[in-house]
Parts: structure tokens; sequence; C-alpha cells
């Protein structure tokens, strides 16, 4: 019962990491055209949403598989 535990947060910690590296993917700078001709283009970053989701997707699962292992852990 403690090795299934374990195996949760281990899982958790590898989802949380494929969480921040997804995030990181996610952004990408980009140019903001200026809305006044006078003003110089701003320098912005743009998110791809399929990261975002799959870093949110990836945040879930991460903080379920936490929760079962803690659980697990305190239980047994």
């Amino acid at each position: 019962m403690k090795a299934r535990a374990i195996v949760e947060l281990v899982l958790a910690a590898v989802a949380a990491v494929g969480c921040a590296l997804s995030w990181l993917a996610a952004k990408s700078p980009a140019v903001a055209a200026p809305v006044i001709a006078s003003e110089p283009p701003m320098p912005t970053v743009t998110y791809d949403p399929s990261f975002v989701v799959l870093a949110m997707l990836l945040l879930t699962v991460a903080a379920v598989f936490a929760v079962l292992g803690i659980a697990r852990l305190r239980r047994g």
C-alpha cells in the first residue's frame, strides 16, 4: 500500500514537471503594432492555446495524484 502511494507521488511530480514544461513552451515573443503611427511597436508575449490547455490538464492530474498519494500515506 505504501509503494502505491509513492508511485502516485512520483506520477504527481512527473505531471507537475510536464505542466511547467508545457507552460514554458506555450509562450512566444511577438511585437504588437503601434496604435498610433508615431508610437513605437511594443514587445508582447503570445500563448499557444493548445499548450496552455495541456498545462492545465497536467496540473489537474498532478493535483489529483498528489492528493491520492498523500491520503494513502496518511492512512497506511
